[in-house]
């Protein structure tokens, strides 16, 4: 049976496609092409982002760092650290003053039971009740140790004091668990003597592994992995999260005033008796901060909000703000996109939400990507184009060219055959954007069945076409000049050049096989260039504009050659260097009437073999109009003034041009 599919008219709501390798390489050709480098496109598409298919933005390094700062500052502006002390002072001060009304009450009931004796007794306690609260010191901790020693008048009073002192030690307890352990909750007395063995081993392991010795660290797990739900596999990453933790402690102590510090450790001192497990705390500690120095362990944060914390509150506060930290250190420092992939996903979604984690999946992966799509490999330490990719910039190239003169409605400038009059080479090649449509049925259907295996119906895909080579009957053989000069990317020109210079190369080699294509750039001096170094040549800094040394290049590149000869030069500049008898560069600016002369009698030389000059001038001023004039009157060739945004149009069209006028040569000399 075959496939049955129902179309519908876009509304907006039906989702197209996902961030694949080709729309990604469309956003990057023009970077590639500017500046030559696949690692360097990288990293600037992973700061600025980009937008998919679907016209979704994937959000770049820029916009997540600063989510990832308003996150931070979220937190500081909302909340308020003293609030750590808050409910326990205002449960104190409660208590407090349920003790002072229970005083007055048993003074007014002594003094009404006509008591004389008992009255002056009651009235001496509260006396003494009164004196002792009245000096009750202000801070938290000094209010604890007196309250302690206090006889209280009221039941109610001391059962609530208690019970808050019984719940303070179970919050400090669980606090330093929580730097041991995220499974642990209301512990007892059993709990913590084990927590204690647990933490004494894990100072043994470390000593071991110092020594050099085995650490045990799976004997470890054995007898203290339910301490560790998030089941880390190897010592290392044990150690990494319980330092997390208590950075993240230390951080919130680190971000107290001076006066909270001393109130929690002196509150600390006073409920907490156990000094061996402090002292195992306390060695864990430096342990961990010698391991991992990175960790922040100095870091502090300046809360400015009204909301007050709890004890809890605060440290899941500052894991968050830990976390936040080294994400942006992450993103920071990150110099290729597969750096990214060391993030926590699932904490990124839940420290800066789910278009913030897409989007750096999404940067993570663009690297393996292209590598999958064969289109850049790993050479030497470095990303580089494959030669699949090298195609790709130029049919890039080409297309956007061809898209441009669409709008411009100058008409379909691409030939619909390899030549007028041709004969076949009997030789094929598979499909690429911009070839002729001349299928060879029997090779594609068998690369279909070779692809599905046997059996009918026989389905084909856009890989299975392979079409038949076609041999012109008339070659041309081309070099494209291009200037490198450093006016080029002053004057915005280089760009357009580079990407004309690709497009060209793409046509001649896709659609006219037979032709020859050269390269050649020029500045102080001129150097041949192959197509695999074209998509990362860049521009020189150096001054000088030598199309004596191009043309001199040109024409021995094209001696070698059959066919018709041309040289297309792309320039914004007059000549203002050439190359000396001796060999040596001489360079004047404005250029002196030496060098126009090495220049013209180069180009005499190149008429003289039948090489046609034709010249692209960009932003061209009166010495390089005047200098072309002398160019094309000797040689016959044609000269285009164009700017950087029309180059291309002119260059695709009149090479297309010049091809159809030899095909109808051809044609009027065959019949």
């Amino acid at each position: 049976m075959t496939g049955r599919f129902s179309y519908s008219r876009w509304d907006g709501t039906q989702k197209g496609f996902d961030l694949d390798a080709d729309a990604l390489f469309d956003d990057l050709t023009d970077d590639l092409l500017y500046h030559g480098d696949v690692n360097a496109a990288l990293r600037r598409l992973m700061q600025q982002g980009m937008r998919d298919r679907n016209g979704n933005q994937m959000q770049g390094l820029r916009e997540l760092l600063q989510k990832l700062r308003d996150e931070r500052e979220q937190r500081l502006d909302r909340f308020d650290l003293g609030g750590v002390y808050g409910e326990i002072a205002d449960e104190l001060n409660d208590i407090v003053d349920e003790e002072r009304h229970a005083i007055e009450n048993a003074t007014r009931d002594a003094e009404r039971s006509g008591d004389d004796r008992r009255a002056q007794a009651a009235r001496d306690a509260a006396m003494d009740r009164n004196f002792r609260l009245d000096m009750l010191p202000d801070d938290l901790a000094g209010k604890v140790r007196e309250l302690s020693a206090y006889d209280f008048e009221s039941r109610e009073a001391q059962q609530r004091f208690e019970q808050l002192m019984e719940k303070l030690r179970q919050q400090l307890m669980q606090q330093m668990v929580d730097q041991m352990s995220s499974s642990m909750q209301n512990m007892t007395p059993e709990d913590m003597a084990r927590m204690k063995d647990m933490m004494a081993a894990l100072n043994e392991m470390i000593e071991r592994r110092e020594r050099g010795e085995d650490p045990r660290f799976e004997q470890f797990m054995e007898q203290y992995g339910d301490f560790f739900p998030e089941n880390p596999q190897t010592l290392d990453e044990l150690l990494e999260q319980m330092a997390k933790r208590m950075a993240a402690m230390q951080a919130m102590l680190n971000s107290m005033t001076p006066e909270q510090r001393a109130q929690l450790q002196q509150l600390s001192d006073q409920l907490l008796e156990d000094m061996d497990l402090r002292w195992q705390m306390d060695q864990l500690g430096r342990n961990l901060q010698s391991m991992f120095p990175q960790m922040g362990w100095q870091q502090g944060y300046e809360f400015s909000g009204d909301e007050q914390m709890g004890m809890a509150q605060a440290m899941q506060t500052m894991q968050d703000l830990g976390d936040l930290d080294q994400l942006e250190n992450l993103l920071r420092n990150a110099s290729n996109p597969g750096q990214l992939a060391e993030a926590d996903m699932d904490r990124v979604r839940e420290l800066m939400g789910d278009d913030a984690a897409n989007s750096l999946e999404q940067l993570a992966q663009l690297t393996k990507m292209l590598e999958e799509q064969g289109l850049i490999h790993q050479k030497d330490g470095r990303l580089e184009l494959t030669p699949k990719g090298l195609r790709k910039i130029g049919n890039n190239a080409l297309r956007d060219l061809y898209a441009k003169l669409a709008k411009d409605k100058a008409g379909q400038h691409q030939t619909h055959r390899l030549g007028y009059g041709h004969e076949r080479t009997y030789e094929t090649k598979q499909y690429e954007f911009g070839d002729p449509f001349q299928l060879d049925l029997h090779r594609t259907v068998r690369n279909a069945i070779r692809r599905q295996g046997p059996g009918t119906p026989v389905r084909l895909s856009p890989d299975d076409f392979e079409i038949e080579r076609t041999e012109h009957l008339t070659r041309s053989s081309t070099v494209l000049m291009l200037d490198l000069s450093m006016s080029m990317p002053m004057r915005d020109n280089f760009l357009p050049a580079k990407k004309v210079a690709m497009a060209l190369h793409s046509l001649i080699t896709s659609q006219f096989p037979r032709d020859y294509m050269g390269l050649v750039g020029f500045s102080e001096t001129a150097y041949v260039l192959t197509p695999a170094q074209l998509p990362e040549v860049s521009w020189d800094f150096a001054y000088g504009t030598n199309m004596h040394h191009g043309f001199t290049l040109a024409r021995q590149m094209l001696a070698r050659q059959s066919g018709t000869k041309q040289i297309i030069m792309i320039t914004d500049g007059e000549p203002t260097a050439h190359i000396t008898p001796r060999g040596d560069v001489f360079f004047n600016y404005p250029p002196v009437q030496e060098t126009i002369e090495a220049t013209l009698r180069e180009v005499v030389r190149c008429t003289r073999e039948g090489i046609r000059i034709n010249t692209f001038m960009l932003d061209a001023n009166y010495g390089l109009k005047a200098f072309v004039e002398q160019l094309t009157s000797i040689n016959r060739g044609r000269a285009f003034f164009t700017d950087n945004q029309s180059l291309g149009d002119y260059v695709l069209v009149d090479f297309i041009e010049h091809k159809r006028q030899q095909a109808r040569g051809r044609g009027r000399r065959a019949g």
